[in-house]
């Protein structure tokens, strides 16, 4: 009978964690279409198969335009971008960084990043969970280099290089969505009471008014 509720513990594990991620397809490829037609699978309605061509799993990625407060563009290939991803579990970005640019501090709720320089020089980090203490993990990446972000938790890449620098990143979701701490904060719509941001960062309530009333920049 222990065997049977270890068993069965297993195997509710093992179920939960699978659940928590983008399921597998049982079909070789699930083309997203926005016609609400067909078998809908993973938040999107699949292309019919005799249909797909090869365009459905291409895309030209041109480099960011970064002339904006944050001298950084990202550029998502996502499957609202590449309707091939669908089911498929993977993304990427690509992040185009003037000197000085930032890719301000962000999380991604739906899936773990990989990024790789292709150019240039990044100060890259991020930050742990409460319950681990809130650490800060930073590296310097020069080309070729490359970092892992842990799923969910809050990061960052800052050009410190004295040229532009180019980076990829890989996702391990079809459809990562991205967090930018600043935004959710200050531009939350409806927005969040000063009273209970003033009181989480302990600072006047003007500084809160002033803050919701500035112009946030969202690259993602």
């Amino acid at each position: 009978m222990k065997v049977m509720y270890m068993l069965v513990a297993i195997l509710a594990f093992t179920s939960s964690l699978v659940s928590a991620y983008d399921p597998s397809p049982l079909q070789d490829f699930c083309v997203a279409v926005k016609e609400p037609s067909g078998v809908f699978v993973n938040g999107k309605f699949c292309k019919d198969p005799k249909q797909v061509k090869a365009e459905d799993f291409f895309l030209h990625v041109e480099p960011g335009n970064t002339n904006n407060p944050m001298n950084a563009q990202v550029t998502p290939v996502f499957v609202d971008q590449l309707p091939g991803l669908n089911t498929l579990g993977i993304s990427l970005a690509r992040i185009d960084f003037a000197q000085k640019g930032l890719n301000p501090p962000h999380t991604h709720p739906r899936g773990t990043e990989i990024l790789i320089v292709l150019e240039g020089t990044l100060y890259v980090g991020f930050v742990s969970s409460n319950q681990d203490g809130n650490r800060l993990f930073t590296k310097v990446l020069n080309k070729g280099d490359v970092f892992v972000f842990p799923i969910g938790l809050i990061h960052f890449q800052l050009n410190v290089g004295y040229a532009n620098a180019v980076a990829i990143a890989a996702l391990s979701s079809q459809n990562p969505g991205t967090i930018t701490i600043a935004n959710a904060l200050f531009k939350a719509n409806p927005p969040i009471s000063v009273d209970v941001l003033a009181k989480a960062l302990q600072v006047d309530n003007k500084v809160i008014d002033d803050l919701q009333k500035s112009s946030w920049y969202d690259q993602n």
